[in-house]
C-alpha cells in the first residue's frame, strides 16, 4: 500500500504558474547587478575639527541599492494594481483598452475636488476633504468600468471596440474639463498619506499593491465567483448552458478593472501631488503587457493576480535596466512590445502542446 505524499512547499512552488517568472526576474536582477556598474551616492556627512561638514560619498551598485529598489517598488505599484484588474478582464476573454483613460479622468476630477479645499483643507485636520476626494476617485473609476461593461453586455459588441471608443471619450473629457492644465494644491493630510515612506521606501503604494494582489488572488482562486470568470473565459457557451450568468460576470470584471484604475490614480495623486489629462498616457500597453507576461492568456481562461504583479515587476525592471545600461530610451517601447509578442507566442505554443496532450490521451 502506497503511503500518502506529504505536502512539499518547495515542490508546490516549482509547479506554480508564476515560478518561471520568478526565475526570469531573479536572473534579470543578477544581470543588471553585474553589468549595471556603480554610481556615487552621498551616504552621510562628516564634521571636521573646524566645524565644516563634508559629504561622505560611496560607490553603490546602480541596480542593487536601496534608492533604486525603492523607486522600482513604487513605479511597479501603479501598474501592478491596474494589471490585477485587467487580468480579471483578460481571463474572462475580454480586453480593456481604457484603463489609462479611466486613470486620467478619475485623477483630474479628484484633483479638482482636492484643489477646491486647498493645502490646508477646510477643517481642522483636512481628513474629511481627503476622504471625500478618495471617494470621488473610486466612484468615478468604478462608474467608468460599469459603463464599459454595460455597453459590452447590452450592445453585444466586442470589448476591444467599446473600450477603444471609451478610451478616447474619457481622456477627451479629462482634457476638456482641465484645458490641459495640471491641477495641484491638495490637502496636506492626503499628501502625507501618499508620500509616507520608511527609509526612502514608499510604503503606501507598495502596501496597497500587495493588498490588492492578495484580494485578487483569493477572489480568483478561492471563491466560486472567481471560478466563473475562468469558466466563461475557457468556454463561454458551455458556461452559459451550465447556468452561469455570463453577462453578470462580464459586468463584474469590467467594474473591477475600473476600480483598480481608480485606486492606482488615487495613489499617484497622493505621491506626485498633481493630476492632469495626460496622466496614464500609454498605460494601456504596460498594463496589458504586465497581465500577459504574467501568464494571462488573451484567448481567456488563464491568468492570476500574482502573475500580474510579477509581470508588472518584470516590465518595470526592463524599463529600469534600459536606463541603467544607458540604452536609448526610444527603444523602451520596442523592447516592451517585443516582450509582449514573445509572451503571446509562448502562450500559443503552450496551448498547442496542451491540445496535443489531450488528443493523445483521447
Amino acid at each position: 500500500m502506497n503511503e500518502p505524499r506529504t505536502w512539499n512547499p518547495f515542490r508546490a512552488a516549482l509547479r506554480a504558474q508564476e515560478s518561471g517568472l520568478v526565475v526570469v526576474i531573479v536572473l534579470l536582477g543578477i544581470l543588471l547587478t553585474v553589468f549595471g556598474g556603480t554610481v556615487p551616492r552621498v551616504v552621510g556627512f562628516k564634521t571636521s575639527e573646524s566645524g565644516e561638514r563634508s559629504p561622505i560619498v560611496e560607490q553603490q551598485n546602480k541596480f542593487l541599492n536601496a534608492h533604486n529598489l525603492a523607486k522600482l517598488a513604487k513605479d511597479t505599484s501603479f501598474i501592478a494594481i491596474m494589471a490585477v484588474g485587467a487580468t480579471f478582464v483578460i481571463i474572462s476573454g475580454g480586453i480593456d483598452l481604457s484603463v489609462g483613460a479611466i486613470y486620467a479622468l478619475s485623477s483630474v476630477l479628484t484633483a479638482m475636488v482636492f484643489n477646491a479645499f486647498g493645502p490646508e483643507g477646510r477643517d481642522a485636520t483636512g481628513v474629511m476633504p481627503a476622504l471625500l476626494g478618495a471617494l470621488v476617485c473610486i466612484a468615478i473609476a468604478t462608474m467608468c468600468g460599469l459603463l464599459n461593461g454595460s455597453m459590452i453586455v447590452l450592445l453585444r459588441v466586442h470589448p476591444f471596440i467599446i473600450t477603444l471608443g471609451t478610451m478616447a471619450i474619457y481622456r477627451g473629457v479629462a482634457f476638456v474639463i482641465t484645458k490641459g492644465v495640471s491641477i495641484g494644491a491638495f490637502p496636506a493630510v492626503f499628501r502625507a498619506f501618499g508620500t509616507w515612506n520608511i527609509n526612502g521606501l514608499s510604503m503606501t503604494p507598495m502596501l496597497v499593491m500587495i493588498f490588492v494582489t492578495i484580494i485578487g488572488a483569493i477572489y480568483l482562486s478561492r471563491m466560486a465567483a472567481g471560478r466563473r470568470v475562468y469558466a466563461i473565459g475557457g468556454n463561454e457557451l458551455a458556461s452559459r448552458y451550465s447556468g452561469i450568468r455570463v453577462e453578470r460576470v462580464k459586468l463584474t470584471v469590467f467594474i473591477f478593472s475600473g476600480l483598480t484604475a481608480g485606486i492606482s490614480a488615487l495613489l499617484a495623486l497622493g505621491y506626485y501631488g498633481s493630476g492632469s489629462s495626460g496622466d496614464g498616457q500609454g498605460y494601456e500597453l504596460n498594463v496589458i503587457a504586465a497581465a500577459v507576461v504574467g501568464g494571462a492568456s488573451l484567448s481567456g481562461g488563464r491568468g492570476s493576480a500574482v502573475g500580474a504583479l510579477l509581470g508588472a515587476l518584470l516590465i518595470q525592471m526592463i524599463s529600469s535596466g534600459i536606463d541603467i545600461l544607458h540604452i536609448d530610451n526610444n527603444y523602451s517601447q520596442i523592447i516592451i512590445g517585443t516582450v509582449v509578442v514573445l509572451a503571446v507566442v509562448l502562450d500559443q505554443f503552450n496551448s498547442w502542446l496542451a491540445r496535443r496532450r489531450l488528443l493523445k490521451a483521447a
